[in-house]
């Protein structure tokens, strides 16, 4: 089956319209997904506007670098010890 995408600005306007009480058949329809689809973006954008969204995509961005970060720290961190412990 083929998977549709749908920007995330038009999801969150979905959102927004759903709780603000458009029917979710009426979504659905427009946008071609299913009830679970709409309910699902609810659960994870339900509250948000577009500009906290994009927020959120820069936080979770920059949250990878630094676990990326984090774990080349670590594993030099293991090298270095390993080196240590064969010296001595």
């Amino acid at each position: 089956m083929k998977k549709l995408t749908h920007s995330e600005s038009e999801i969150v306007k979905s959102v927004n319209e759903l709780e603000a009480g458009v029917s979710a058949d009426e979504i659905c329809r427009r946008l071609n997904v299913s009830r679970a689809t709409l309910y699902q973006w609810k659960r994870k954008y339900g509250g948000l506007e577009v500009s906290q969204l994009k927020k959120l995509k820069e936080l979770e961005e920059e949250n990878a670098k630094l676990k990326k970060m984090y774990a080349n720290l670590a594993l030099d961190n293991e090298i270095l010890r390993e080196v240590i412990e064969k010296k001595l």
